[in-house]
């Protein structure tokens, strides 16, 4: 290759700057490092999806508007009478895409910090300037940092994950609500984890017409498909409409998502386990780490647990000596140093676990 074509020669510099998005291998090992939800379809509605998805025309295009998908979550999923949905492959293209239109010159996204770390890239691939605000020691939303940091900044968005990720914690409403009240633009709550927390923004749409919802239904049980769905008032919707790539969900997700939709209980009983072996497995964690200085477990209410270790690098090393693989959040921000977050799995995941963490520490 000339060096006239070389990446270094054509590429922006924020792009040679970055680091690819790495997911470790988890061959052979309790994954407990995404979020995922570790119940499969029970036995006759694998079947059954079998059926549906053999029927699917693959051979087509999708229906380039996906009138009856989106019908069916504003049906099945609370989306209140009068508002639409944005679907995208996977609720990362909807950040991709709102971060794109709000990138005119000087534009600038903000997000409590740490948090999802993809609205500080997507702001970097847009050519936006993204500002991390601090959360509390508490892991709270510092709302005169966040309202000082709106008034000098004035962001085109302002980012809240609900609950938030990494730390598992939902933002109390009066302080969100002091937010959605301060912010000049657009305040998407992205509520990836609303199966697991169960309260809802979504239903405070018509109050706040610069309120968008964000939602992924990875969580919920079906992170292969890769769908995510964005509620908002329609001039908001209608614009980011003309950014969706064309054909943007596959016709198999689209039939698997509509099917799953028509089977919404058997996910939401999934849920309900998982809320209740959190509960079960932070009490666990608190009583193993209760004579270990420098340590904390901290609440969530979505399917993680954030858990402080005296050296977490080493301590997840060791997990995953044993078998089980985490996620070390301890380089994300100093306030997560020495911090691992934990899938909440099944009862024997969970088991497990807590066993190798026990025998690592």
């Amino acid at each position: 290759m000339s060096d006239r074509l070389a990446p270094a020669v054509l590429l922006r510099d924020e792009i040679l700057a970055m680091t690819a998005y790495q997911v470790p291998d988890a061959s052979g090992l309790v994954k407990l490092d995404a979020m995922e939800n570790p119940y499969p379809l029970p036995d006759p509605l694998r079947a059954e999806l079998g059926r549906r998805l053999a029927d699917v025309a693959i051979n087509r295009y999708p229906q380039p508007d996906y009138r009856e998908l989106r019908r069916a979550i504003r049906e099945r999923l609370g989306v209140p009478a009068g508002f639409d949905v944005l679907l995208g492959n996977g609720s990362d293209e909807l950040i991709t895409l709102l971060t794109v239109a709000t990138a005119r010159p000087g534009a600038v996204t903000l997000s409590p910090w740490p948090s999802f770390v993809m609205y500080e890239v997507s702001a970097r691939l847009a050519g936006s300037r993204f500002v991390g605000v601090p959360l509390a020691a508490d892991f709270s939303l510092d709302v005169p940092a966040m309202l000082a940091a709106i008034a000098e900044h004035r962001p085109a968005i302002v980012w809240l994950a609900w609950p938030n990720n990494p730390t598992g914690n939902c933002f109390e409403a009066p302080a969100v609500e002091r937010v959605l009240e301060a912010a000049p633009g657009l305040v998407v709550i992205d509520e990836a984890y609303q199966p697991f927390a169960i309260d809802s923004w979504m239903p405070r749409l018509p109050q706040y017409p610069n309120l968008a919802v964000l939602r992924t239904v990875s969580k919920l049980g079906l992170a292969g498909l890769r769908l995510g769905y964005l509620a908002a008032a329609a001039p908001w919707l209608d614009e980011l409409e003309k950014l969706r790539p064309p054909y943007n969900v596959n016709v198999l997700t689209e039939a698997a998502a509509r099917f799953a939709l028509e089977h919404l209980e058997v996910f939401e009983g999934q849920a309900a386990r998982l809320r209740a072996a959190r509960e079960s497995l932070a009490e666990a964690l608190r009583a193993l780490l209760a004579d270990v200085a420098g340590s904390a477990v901290f609440p969530s209410r979505a399917n993680f647990l954030l858990v402080r270790v005296p050296d977490g690098p080493a301590t997840m090393a060791r997990l995953r000596a044993r078998g089980v693989l985490v996620k070390d959040v301890g380089r994300m921000h100093a306030s997560l140093r020495n911090c691992l977050r934990l899938t909440v799995g099944t009862d024997e995941e969970n088991r497990l676990l807590v066993e190798a963490l026990r025998e690592s520490l």
